[in-house]
């Protein structure tokens, strides 16, 4: 068989196959890796600065303009602390990045609530932004060195659960806690930061793959780990990848850019923009890891060009009008791109970077999934205001370009994580 032919008949979960549902994966799951989802379960749900970070700088006085600055340090400290996570990820342990980050955090956290002057609480507010997004490429990287190849997909599919269930949640305790003070606020997710720390301290192993011999960097991997990022750059196919993804991401965040303005001047009530977006949200936590047992053992090609090409396929049949019947089935159809693609995709680092990379590899997609979410709503506000409802149609070309370009970049897994080792490692004591 071709490389090209073992690309197109690589599953998304490996080399290994899965028919394992949600409940029998989290049985078989290493104890290890329920405490960490534990721990991002728990952040996720007291994760309320950035939802109301706004509300609370206008109510201690500042202006608009100064909140809004705010805001935007916070957005660039996401993608500086997820580019340093991965270095950090790779120079010392997933653990210690995750302990960082956590136990960081939460003392920078509860500090702005008690800062007064607007210099110290822009700068309080890039730093817990930056601590506090160490901890991803960590976890990710933890999770597919911990985690049987076969159940991979699974386990990521329950990792992005833990981060759609907050993003329901999370604004309805906020409000609630906001409503009494928001010195509640900022202790109860600084609280929440520290209880993810101690689970670090207390459940990870400080090095996931001791004893795994055939993982062990050679002299020339460690060099080539020292040149920072120059290795993942030297990848050319998964920077193809990332190039695809970046302007995939830069298409998806248009439900919160375009979307709102082309409901707005359509006539209809700003109800339907809150309706379609719950619907996409009810359904992602519902039914995502039902999907991923379905998905979880197509080839990769297959999952990233349903998962692209339905997101493209979705905007642009809002292309159509912006009457209720379109929106909604334009939303279930690129919704339906979230539960193919979203747990292969996240997962995909972990299946191609080498061991010693693999912090990084995690990283440089997450920061480039950050760049997009960040500069996507300005170009996409652009596109609608000099092209109206035919932006949609351009929007919808970009994501099937970015399927295209995705193809290419794909490639066969490496050796998969998940190893006899591993998996020994994850039954072991923690070491604290």
């Amino acid at each position: 068989m071709s490389n090209e032919a073992a690309d197109e008949n690589t599953s998304a979960g490996g080399s290994a196959h899965s028919a394992l549902g949600g409940l029998a994966t989290w049985r078989q799951t290493p104890r290890q890796v329920k405490a960490l989802l534990a721990g991002v379960m728990i952040s996720k749900l007291a994760g309320f600065l950035q939802l109301f970070l706004i509300l609370f700088l206008t109510h201690r006085g500042f202006s608009s303009a100064q909140a809004g600055l705010a805001l935007g340090l916070w957005g660039a400290g996401i993608v500086v602390g997820t580019f340093s996570g991965g270095w950090l990820t790779d120079r010392l342990s997933a653990r210690t990045a995750i302990m960082i980050s956590m136990l960081g955090s939460a003392v920078l956290m509860i500090s702005i609530a008690y800062i007064r002057l607007y210099p110290l609480l822009l700068l309080a507010v890039l730093l817990v932004s930056t601590v506090g997004q160490l901890y991803r490429p960590a976890a990710q990287s933890l999770m597919t060195e911990l985690t049987p190849s076969a159940q991979l997909v699974m386990v990521t599919a329950m990792y992005m659960l833990c981060f759609n269930v907050g993003i329901v949640v999370a604004p309805l305790i906020g409000t609630a806690l906001a409503s009494v003070s928001y010195y509640l606020l900022f202790w109860t997710e600084g609280l929440a930061l520290l209880a993810f720390g101690l689970i670090a301290v207390l459940a990870l192993p400080r090095q996931a793959k001791a004893g795994a011999e055939s993982a062990r960097p050679t002299p020339a991997a460690r060099k080539q780990a020292n040149g920072r990022y120059l290795a993942v750059l030297a990848d050319w196919r998964y920077l193809t990848f990332l190039g695809a993804f970046l302007l995939i991401s830069v298409v998806y965040c248009q439900y919160t850019a375009a979307m709102p303005l082309a409901i707005k001047h359509s006539g209809l009530s700003i109800w339907w923009y809150g309706a379609v977006l719950s619907l996409n949200g009810v359904i992602c936590a519902t039914c995502q890891i039902a999907a991923t047992k379905w998905v979880q053992n197509w080839p990769l090609l297959l999952v990233q060009l349903c998962g692209f090409g339905l997101l493209a396929l979705g905007y642009g049949l809002y292309a159509i009008a912006m009457v209720p019947v379109v929106l909604i089935i334009g939303t279930v159809t690129w919704t339906a791109a979230d539960l193919i693609g979203v747990p292969t995709m996240f997962a995909y680092p972990g299946m191609v970077a080498p061991a010693h990379l693999r912090g990084r590899y995690f990283a440089a997609m997450q920061g480039v999934h950050g760049l997009g979410l960040a500069f996507g709503p300005v170009l996409g506000v652009a596109l609608y205001d000099h092209l109206g409802q035919r932006a949609w149609l351009w929007l919808a070309g970009a994501g099937f370009l970015a399927t295209i370009i995705g193809q290419v970049g794909l490639r066969r897994p490496t050796a998969m994580p998940g190893t006899e080792p591993a998996r020994e490692l994850a039954e072991a004591e923690p070491v604290g």
